[in-house]
């Protein structure tokens, strides 16, 4: 390939990747633009039901802090309900680059990386954040009247049910990693104490400071690796060139 080649290719490349920016940036807002005029009560209500269900009062203690939350459950709310048009920008850009080998990989990857990312959040809100209002709750019972500030409540919504959805991921980078000889099941089995150590320091991390939530995202973290070391005894690493990318062929 000649040197005008190249350029026009990166070219072409570019331009590709700004149209899969610009369309799916532009499908948050207007979601977001739809849910916030149209959906906006419905969607904080919802965030709210677990401290209204249980008698808490929320406040704010800031002139923006009720603004605020409406505008981040919003868009929130709108990259979600946008997700199935930003994937398929995504997978509009790198189709033509793949064989259909790994086009069927590709699609069986996402497929499970979203539905395990759908299963930690929805069992986090289901089982185990409840448990943690609770623990908070009673633990200023006799205290402290309970008022929680809505812009503390919301940032604890997101910093204590996302991470579950991030680390339902695991065994989609566990077979990723194998499949690509970096991991095998001899190296994973051995080094089993190291990784709940470390599954341990990235809860603590990841969740807010209560034994309870920590426990409950590591606990199913540790039984995903375990789920995960069993699957590489069945994986085949690709032998090396197996997959060739041709980026030549990815076109606007």
């Amino acid at each position: 390939m000649t040197a005008a080649e190249k350029k026009e290719a990166l070219a072409t490349h570019l331009k590709a990747f700004r149209k899969m920016l610009l369309v799916s940036v532009g499908a948050v807002f207007v979601i977001f633009f739809v849910l916030f005029y149209l959906f906006c009560t419905p969607l904080v209500d919802f965030i709210l039901i677990p401290v209204r269900s249980r008698g808490i009062e929320v406040i704010t203690t800031a002139v923006s802090d009720a603004l605020m939350m409406k505008f981040k459950t919003c868009l929130v709310t709108a990259v979600v309900v946008a997700m199935p048009i930003i994937l398929w920008q995504i997978w509009s850009f790198i189709a033509p680059a793949l064989y259909p080998s790994e086009k069927k990989m590709v699609v069986a990857i996402v497929g499970l990386a979203i539905l395990l990312f759908a299963v930690g959040v929805v069992f986090c809100y289901i089982y185990v954040f409840p448990l943690a209002i609770d623990l908070f709750w009673q633990a200023a019972d006799g205290v402290a009247d309970t008022m929680w500030s809505v812009k503390e409540y919301f940032n604890f919504v997101l910093s204590f049910v996302l991470p579950f959805g991030v680390m339902f991921e695991l065994p989609v980078a566990i077979y990723i990693m194998a499949r690509h000889g970096w991991v095998t099941y001899k190296k994973m089995a051995k080094n089993r104490k190291y990784v709940v150590l470390a599954i341990a320091v990235i809860a603590a991390f990841l969740t807010p400071p209560d034994v309870v939530s920590q426990t409950m995202l590591m606990l199913p973290m540790v039984l995903l690796y375990e789920v995960s070391v069993q699957m590489t005894r069945f994986i085949k690493p690709v032998k090396k060139n197996e997959y060739n990318i041709d980026l030549d062929n990815i076109e606007e």
